[in-house]
């Protein structure tokens, strides 16, 4: 059913009350309720009083992300992320958000996150160093908190430069390790996080004072500027933008790459054809390869595609109307709040043949007339999609690369499988792997 057919009476109802996308049962739930409703329900949500509405077919998502985009703002968790974030990015709305996403965009275009080769490689050699002792002795790695040490040390060192060694060396250590070592994202580590803003001030004052050269996100955000009015941003608004990169730029691409080694343990074959496209590759011998050149490994970069298909990092958008709107038929009020499981999107069977299987060949471009184009987006998609994207996908395609040319990562059983869907998707329990020389 599409988003132009006569509107009807409301879509079905769940035949239970709960605050759907809030409680740490929301997928579970949401997997029984889809089997049950199909492309379009809706859910009454008692501490609201009201209904949010959960959407499946890929013409709605268009609609709400991209063609009618204007008549849908943020909608529930957001107030959660604000005490986190500030009003950065990821968090506000209006022409405000429109002022800082023009302002913001030029920095994440492929030429510049290009520039960034040499510090990803670097960070990866580091690991690649520390793995390569832990194969010697055979003790198995902590996959989970490897990839999140080395994805927020990637980022801090795309926004923060040089300064970041010397204020960890002043303050005796990364004051941001914060990020990595509490896994909870409650009113605690809000409190924690935001407190590092003061650091930030102070070395936005430092660096106006000083007139230093550097190339990092900070000195392009302080760079930039808002294309009618030539005004810089406030000291506010870099502060929320700096603070909303150090988290957007570091769970979601830690949880993707958590997954595609999981996943890769689990399929030899997968395994086998990854490193026959590396082997065969002049790219496995470059030092720090351009995102151009990681685009010459088609099969890695279905691999990751696929791991983000099944789990998506962030694996649910929310969304609330302006105006009434109309979905797969239904009015939809003015004021509601509606869920685009992504989770459930990925794995949609009437567009994703064998949905649960981990099959990267479904990637290839034969392949792709086989599905709507809004049944895969792991970045989102319309105006707000993901600034970060390419950025991300740069920084998992040289990781995999570089990594699997030297190892084979065996998944080694400590706890029951579990998914933890919050704000991210992730593992509930750490992933661990003995690293095999090949």
């Amino acid at each position: 059913m599409s988003t132009t057919e006569t509107t009807q009476q409301g879509p079905p109802v769940a035949d239970e009350a709960f605050d759907i996308g809030s409680t740490d049962d929301s997928l579970e739930r949401m997997i029984e309720l889809f089997a049950a409703h199909g492309d379009l329900y809706r859910v009454y949500v008692p501490a609201r009083k009201s209904y949010t509405y959960v959407v499946h077919h890929p013409d709605d998502v268009k609609r709400i992300l991209v063609t009618n985009h204007r008549n849908y703002t943020k909608g529930i968790g957001l107030d959660r992320v604000k005490i986190l974030l500030g009003n950065g990015i990821m968090t506000s709305e209006g022409e405000f958000w429109r002022r800082q996403r023009m302002m913001l965009q030029p920095l994440f275009h492929r030429r510049v996150i290009t520039e960034f080769a040499t510090r990803i490689a670097a960070a990866n050699d580091g690991l690649l160093e520390r793995w390569a002792a832990a194969a010697r002795s055979g003790e198995p790695v902590n996959l989970t908190d490897e990839m999140s040490e080395l994805t927020l040390s990637i980022v801090l060192e795309a926004i923060f430069g040089s300064d970041l060694e010397r204020m960890s060396a002043e303050l005796g250590g990364n004051p941001f390790e914060v990020v990595t070592k509490e896994q909870a994202r409650n009113l605690q580590f809000a409190y924690k996080f935001r407190s590092l803003t003061r650091l930030v001030a102070g070395l936005l004052a430092r660096r106006r004072e000083r007139q230093e050269e550097h190339f990092d996100y900070i000195a392009m955000l302080m760079n930039a500027r808002d294309k009618d009015t030539g005004a810089p941003m406030s000291d506010r608004e870099l502060i929320d933008e700096i603070m909303t990169l150090v988290v957007a730029g570091h769970e979601t691409t830690a949880s993707g790459l958590n997954w595609t080694w999981y996943l890769l343990a689990q399929h030899p074959d997968v395994e086998a054809k990854l490193h026959a496209e590396l082997d065969a590759s002049p790219v496995s011998a470059l030092s720090a390869p351009s995102l151009a050149e990681l685009e010459q490994l088609p099969y890695t970069r279905q691999v990751i595609d696929e791991a983000l298909r099944l789990y998506p990092p962030g694996w649910l958008l929310s969304r609330r109307t302006i105006e009434p709107d109309v979905l797969s038929g239904y009015e939809v009020p003015a004021g509601t709040n509606v869920l685009l499981p992504l989770y459930l999107l990925h794995r949609h069977p009437r567009y994703w043949h064998d949905p649960d299987a981990f099959m990267p060949e479904r990637f290839d471009r034969e392949h792709e007339a086989e599905r709507p184009r809004f049944a895969y987006m792991p970045f989102a998609a319309g105006p707000r999609h993901c600034i970060g994207e390419t950025f991300a996908l740069y920084e998992m395609l040289m990781h995999v690369q570089r990594v699997a040319r030297e190892f084979r990562l065996v998944h080694v059983p400590r706890e029951p499988f579990a998914l933890e869907a919050q704000i991210n998707l992730r593992t509930r329990n750490p992933v661990y792997m003995k690293l095999e020389r090949r």
